[in-house]
């Protein structure tokens, strides 16, 4: 399969030059990167959202930037008044299983489209093969999905309900349906890490053979074992929460030196962690 849909690439092209503002004096900017093509013209989205046009019944815009342009464009063929283009794209990728087209609008004045040509979760694209009837509304929560962007709530209550989905938020994934391949498999297994009664289960065997741990022990002994989904800074707070809940449920005690607060109550560095024995671990010693 080719990376890029011609007429994709020729829709984004056109739109670029159709909507561009010429009065910039600027140039409409094509660049191809190893996985993607990066479209850019100058001149904010003329008229609603990139979204609106691809929702179920579309919209169909009432102006144009450059109505005389636009009009011969369209005489050509080259572009679609009826502002079915957009919405052509999208189900053209999701037809081939690739990741959907990015419009990046923060930059004032400017309009970055982005057309991927190759996977970024393998699980999106069997779900998409597997799964030929998908409505393109639900496509597109999957795209974000993967992208690791976010969705609202009774989208995510939609995906979990038909199965599409799974995981916790913020870090949701593509469902393990419609994964078949061993390479796949393995790549879905180590994105989605496991249950937190597995982590806790090694840092207790840890401290069980060692007496205790302290806060680098139990990061080089979990870092590596969670999800490849997460980047450092999730993974770090990841190992906080998980050693803030197995405190809470006295399964470990945080020992070493001990100061007294201003209301009499005992304060501990939390310097190292032990198995409890004592519920009453929290008395001065």
């Amino acid at each position: 399969m080719s990376k890029y849909d011609q007429s994709v690439v020729l829709e984004a092209l056109h739109n670029c030059l159709a909507h561009q503002d010429y009065g910039r004096f600027a140039r409409v900017l094509v660049t191809e990167h190893e996985d993607r093509v990066v479209l850019e013209n100058e001149g904010s989205f003329f008229e609603a959202a990139p979204a609106d046009y691809v929702k179920e019944g579309g919209r169909t815009p009432r102006r144009y930037r450059n109505p005389f342009l636009a009009q011969a464009m369209a005489e050509l063929n080259m572009i679609d008044t009826m502002g079915f283009g957009i919405y052509r794209m999208f189900a053209r990728q999701a037809r081939r299983y690739f990741p959907l087209p990015d419009f990046d609008l923060n930059t004032p004045d400017e309009v970055k489209v982005t057309l991927h040509g190759a996977l970024i979760d393998p699980a999106y694209s069997s779900l998409l093969l597997e799964k030929t009837d998908l409505p393109l509304g639900d496509i597109l929560a999957l795209d974000r999905v993967q992208k690791s962007l976010a969705i609202d709530d009774p989208t995510i209550r939609h995906l979990r309900k038909v199965g599409l989905i799974e995981g916790r938020k913020p870090n949701l994934r593509v469902s393990e349906k419609g994964v078949h391949a061993p390479k796949d498999r393995v790549t879905y297994i180590l994105t989605r890490g496991q249950d937190d009664e597995f982590y806790e289960k090694l840092t207790l065997d840890f401290i069980r053979q060692w007496g205790s741990a302290s806060r680098k022990d139990v990061d080089n002994l979990l870092k590596e074992k969670l999800s490849d989904s997460l980047d450092d800074t999730q993974r770090t707070n990841k190992v906080s929460n998980l050693l803030t809940g197995m405190r809470r449920r006295s399964l470990i005690v945080n020992t070493g030196a001990r100061t007294k607060r201003p209301d009499g109550n005992c304060k501990t560095k939390r310097t190292r962690r032990r198995v409890c024995n004592d519920r009453a671990c929290c008395t001065d010693r």
